[in-house]
């Protein structure tokens, strides 16, 4: 069984085997919440940090971490399953929480020009690693069908947060 570094960087390099390792873990939930929260300090870092700033994006990384694993489970597994898929939503917690692994690059978004280009790089690095986490978790056999199931589920996520922000502008 790996360190938690070594999944956190082998989720990061992609590697399938440990999307496996942390999906049979069940004990994996709180490392994959802890990858998660560095990935969010990395992003506050690597903007314009302030202490609130942080906490507003450590809080919003969890939450949106919550919404989505739940969604793609419930996706991948009522609406868009294969033969072969069986998982639980911690199953998808764990896999999509070390997929944002790559997240924690985000520290060097404060450098000037190059850092815009990290954090883009680093956003399209952290899709890919959903996409292998949905995969592996669902157990499919097709990348296309993973990759419909994150899109679907981030629509669904970014329409739900909107509504809530719409909600707390309201109060």
């Amino acid at each position: 069984m790996a360190t938690f570094g070594e999944r956190a960087l082998g989720a990061a390099r992609l590697n399938t085997a440990i999307y496996e390792e942390v999906e049979n873990d069940a004990g994996a939930t709180g490392q994959a919440a802890g990858v998660v929260v560095l990935a969010s300090v990395g992003a506050g870092l690597g903007g314009h940090p302030s202490v609130s700033g942080l906490v507003f994006g450590v809080v919003a990384g969890l939450i949106g971490w919550v919404i989505w694993s739940y969604l793609t489970w419930w996706i991948g597994t009522k609406w868009l399953p294969e033969v072969g898929t069986q998982a639980d939503p911690g199953q998808l917690m764990r896999t999509v929480g070390f997929a944002q692994a790559p997240g924690v690059l985000q520290i060097l978004g404060f450098i000037p020009l190059l850092g815009l280009l990290i954090t883009f790089a680093v956003a399209i690095w952290v899709l890919v690693a959903v996409v292998i986490a949905v995969r592996q978790a669902l157990d499919y056999t097709s990348t296309g069908r993973a990759v419909g199931v994150c899109v679907i589920g981030w629509v669904i996520q970014i329409v739900i947060f909107a509504a809530l922000l719409g909600l707390a502008g309201r109060l």
